[in-house]
């Protein structure tokens, strides 16, 4: 006689129990606890859902801001060698104050989160006026780099460059007049920030691509000197960015005067403070800022020394390399902003259980979406040819070969920024700086500089070897996060 199909009928459940088949009983229990140990794993459709609802808009916000980018690389790459390599050591120097910059949106964050989800108006507040004092403090310092020392500054990333007078020329002149934005710079990390914690993260993207039109059109009309303007050159890209962060900058406080989101304060709450909590906030803050620093000391420290190993184009090959990157890269702040406001939510009204739960759910949805991105990687190779033909081809030999290196280690980038993310969604900043100052301060920077003097290679290669400081970093953070210590209510603690 046939036997029905296992699972086939109206109630699985009763056919199991009433089988006479002991072999279909035990498939059947084997298949229940096999979905059981799953569900534990991966969490179901709908949250991912749910999770893809607010990294997908984020994603698309940095993937617009990264295209006028790689559109700016374009467009000065068309300029020669020596005047993009000039651009791109200026924008090793600003990529340090925007890693700064977003450091404290993100410990600002954690605090605004957890109090979006205990309903908390005043804390949410409260947490935005520290990110606007704070984020003066560090707009103040890149004045300081733009106007009064800029030579001496950028003469660090060309130390040893065979063209690094005529480079840092065209760096010493666009990075004067980048010393505008810094005021408006602020003001859209600050709301864009803000607004993506609370949930909306549409807006954010919508202001984004309005701002990333002004900057393309500018771009073309002075850099080239189109419709009656002057051919500026280099200027002309810093003109353009400058009047595209203004745009952006005043779009974002007319919607704040619009619509006045939970966060919004008037001009004299900024003098408000709650000195409790901003005592809180720096305590949580500034180990994020240390290990963000050391990351960011890292980086620059290691591009420098790729620099040196040769001319303008192993300056503008590497520098192009990033720009190309960085349409994928994208992969990491929708895992951190998505993190972050999920775990931040749950832990903020107190669901400390479901956040360990989502915890699990969210890392090992990361290793699959680290894979998808390191296909993108792949695919954007093919862009090479096309966004930096007026380059060398030595420079985009250097481009190809970089790019496919940073989308190997995706999966492994985008896995560590989820332990990150959870970490910090609770307020343990620690684990970032025990990570990132075992595998930045001991083992990037001393071996990068063993690297460089002691061997020949090449740059791509170099970084290839030093970014396999990546597996350790996961281990660690694995163990950390066993601890639990991020599992908090930071909402309880106001005051």
């Amino acid at each position: 006689m046939q036997k029905k199909p296992l699972l086939k009928t109206p109630n699985a459940r009763l056919y199991a129990n009433s089988c006479l088949d002991l072999t279909d009983c035990i498939i059947y229990k084997s298949y229940m606890f096999n979905s059981k140990a799953l569900s534990k794993q991966f969490g179901p459709a709908s949250f991912y859902a749910q999770a893809l609802k607010i990294a997908i808009p984020v994603m698309a916000q940095m993937l617009i801001q990264n295209l006028v980018s790689l559109i700016d690389n374009f467009m000065v790459a068309g300029l020669g060698d020596i005047k993009m390599s000039g651009v791109n050591i200026c924008g090793q120097i600003i990529f340090v104050f925007m890693v700064f910059m977003n450091t404290i949106c993100m410990a600002g964050g954690i605090f605004l989160t957890q109090f979006c989800g205990a309903k908390d108006k005043d804390g949410m507040k409260q947490a935005f006026c520290f990110k606007i004092w704070m984020g003066l403090f560090v707009v103040g310092v890149f004045s300081i780099v733009c106007f009064v020392i800029p030579r001496p500054i950028l003469g660090l990333m060309v130390r040893g460059n065979s063209e690094a007078a005529f480079i840092l020329d065209q760096g010493v002149t666009y990075i004067r007049i980048m010393g505008f934005m810094g005021i408006p710079w602020m003001i859209s990390s600050m709301v864009s920030s803000s607004l993506r914690e609370i949930g909306k993260v549409k807006v954010p993207l919508v202001i984004s691509i309005i701002a990333t039109c002004v900057n393309t059109l500018f771009n073309w009309i002075f850099i080239y000197g189109h419709l009656g303007a002057p051919r500026l050159e280099v200027r002309g890209a810093a003109i353009a960015t400058v009047i595209a962060r203004s745009t952006e900058a005043l779009i974002f406080i007319g919607y704040m005067i619009k619509n006045k989101p939970d966060f919004a304060i008037k001009l004299f709450d900024v003098f408000r403070i709650n000195f409790v909590l901003f005592k809180n906030i720096l305590k949580k803050a500034w180990m994020i800022m240390l290990s963000e620093m050391v990351w960011a000391i890292a980086e620059t420290v290691t591009t420098a020394l790729y620099n040196g190993r040769g001319g303008a184009d192993v300056v503008s090959g590497m520098a192009s390399s990033f720009a190309i990157s960085n349409l994928f890269f994208v992969a990491f702040n929708g895992i951190i902003t998505s993190t972050g406001v999920i775990i931040g939510k749950d832990l903020g009204s107190g669901e400390l259980d479901r956040a360990r739960q989502e915890k699990i759910w969210i890392l090992n949805g990361a290793k699959i979406f680290g894979l998808i991105f390191t296909g993108i990687g792949f695919l954007c190779m093919l862009l090479v040819p096309l966004v930096f033909r007026n380059l060398s081809q030595n420079a985009q030999h250097i481009c190809r070969q970089m790019v496919c290196v940073m989308a190997i280690y995706m999966p492994a980038w985008v896995y560590i920024n989820g332990q990150f993310a959870v970490s910090r969604a609770g307020g343990d900043t620690v684990m970032g700086m025990l990570v990132d100052g075992i595998g930045n301060l001991g083992v990037v920077i001393p071996g990068i500089f063993i690297l460089a003097k002691f061997t020949s290679i090449g740059p791509v290669i170099m970084y290839a070897i030093i970014k396999s400081v990546e597996v350790p970093k996961i281990i660690i953070a694995h163990f950390w996060l066993k601890k639990e210590k991020w599992v908090v209510n930071l909402a309880e603690k106001k005051n």
